[in-house]
């Protein structure tokens, strides 16, 4: 009999990220989802303190990390994955179209050591692909629309949705940023909610609503479909791509958007030291008539 995934939450403040901790109980085999590498902008100084606190907790039950899953190219943290697999030996891996996300930025930044075609990570996983943890199953579903590479990780009755929801009183991820769609979001979403009712969600941020008093990122399909205040109770998709295209053009730029992106398109690495021996990031500068 197939075992029943454990799971445990991290939930980092600063950058109001949830990575996950999954494992089989019967092999102890585990994965690590979107972990976060903690960096303050002001300073340039990172510190590996939250996957630190990732893999104490993996040690402490015995467990062996496999495997590293990204649910797409964060622009809000930079990710953690490189130090897990040095630690651990894991495979990093992330959606195929990881390719269109490295091939629409590196122009941007004029990154000319990054590859285009994913061979950054250890494993570029297709639509429907299954894998393993131990004698736990995971399903990969293609949930395209915040950026094109985004995917979400079903293991049982359990997945882990990345940016593509949020908790049902805070609604669905933006799709401004350049590759995403608001359209093929609200597709990707309808994809998840034609799951039973009873699935649990994951999900990979929290904000606390307005009138929530504590952070949150467990729900349910059922959940998701009657209350989600974006999607939820039978909107229709012209009417979620007007509300998303509109408020989409309010927001500001995520606050680490501009490192988030040129290291996660490098599977979380750096970009090349100079000759110094120094990585720096780069921002883009454009000077407006």
């Amino acid at each position: 009999m197939m075992s029943t995934p454990q799971i445990k939450a991290f939930f980092d403040e600063p950058t109001n990220t949830v990575s996950y901790l999954v494992w089989d109980p019967q092999t102890n085999k585990a994965a690590v989802i979107d972990p976060v590498l903690d960096y303050d902008h002001k300073s340039g100084k990172a510190s590996t303190r939250s996957a630190d606190a990732i893999l104490a907790e993996a040690a402490e039950m015995g467990l062996e990390i496999v495997w590293v899953l990204e649910s797409h190219a964060h622009a809000d943290h930079l990710s953690g994955a490189p130090y897990i697999k040095i630690k651990t030996g894991a495979k990093v891996a992330i959606g195929e179209r990881i390719r269109e996300v490295q091939k629409i930025f590196r122009p941007v930044f004029n990154a000319e050591d990054v590859s285009g075609d994913g061979s950054e990570f250890d494993h570029l996983f297709k639509d429907g692909e299954t894998f393993h943890i131990g004698e736990i199953e995971g399903e990969v579903i293609a949930t395209p629309g915040h950026t094109p590479a985004c995917i979400s990780y079903k293991f049982g009755d359990a997945v882990f949705v990345g940016d593509t929801l949020f908790m049902p009183d805070f609604g669905t991820a933006r799709a401004d940023f350049p590759g995403g769609d608001a359209r093929q979001l609200f597709r990707s979403i309808h994809r998840l909610l034609s799951l039973p009712g009873e699935t649990r969600l994951y999900m990979c941020h929290d904000y606390k609503a307005p009138g929530r008093d504590e952070y949150a990122w467990e729900t349910t399909v059922e959940e998701e479909r009657e209350r989600n205040i974006h999607v939820g109770g039978g909107k229709s998709e012209d009417d979620y791509v007007s509300m998303r295209e509109a408020r989409d053009a309010t927001l500001a730029a995520p606050n680490l958007l501009m490192p988030s992106i040129q290291v996660n398109m490098r599977a979380g690495k750096l970009p090349p030291a100079e000759v110094n021996g120094v990585s720096y990031l780069k921002v883009p500068v454009k000077l407006m008539a």
